[in-house]
């Protein structure tokens, strides 16, 4: 299993700050597109994914025990 915090809108879209599922095997790039579809995150563009504290292109493969972050956009002023 592998742990996944949301931060941001996304925690709040989810109501919690965490969540895990089983990614070890799959790139970044398929376990965005799984989460776009089965769960109610919708589209995930413009989200960086971090795996290990370690922003992760779609290319990386994710290992079992990663840690994983969803972070949004940040906007300020």
């Amino acid at each position: 299993m592998n742990k996944i915090m949301l931060f941001a809108q996304l925690k709040e879209d989810m109501g919690k700050s965490s969540m895990e599922v089983v990614a070890a095997g799959k790139t970044v790039g398929e376990l965005r597109a799984f989460l776009e579809k089965e769960t109610s995150l919708g589209s995930l563009d413009g989200i960086m994914i971090a795996v290990n504290e370690e922003f992760a292109k779609d290319e990386w493969i994710i290992e079992e025990k990663d840690e994983i972050a969803l972070i949004p956009p940040v906007s300020g002023g």
